[in-house]
């Protein structure tokens, strides 16, 4: 009888471990999620600014681009 009792002492020992672990990574993924949306709050306003520029040299190089390859002066 004894041993019934130690073997389900080591087993909520073991549940208490797993329960804390799953709680500092719950907490590790919150903290991870905010630094993922500030991080994505800086790079936007960058993003749009190169997509801009890219978009304005395509349409540029468009504008130069002639089909059979000869310009006129």
């Amino acid at each position: 009888m004894g041993w019934a009792q130690v073997f389900v002492g080591v087993a909520f020992a073991g549940l208490v471990v797993l329960a804390v672990c799953s709680v500092k990574v719950f907490r590790a993924l919150r903290t991870l999620g905010r630094e993922l949306e500030r991080a994505r709050r800086r790079i936007e306003p960058k993003q749009s600014a190169l997509s801009g520029e890219l978009r304005r040299l395509r349409d540029a190089q468009e504008a130069e681009h002639v089909p059979d390859g000869v310009r006129s002066s």
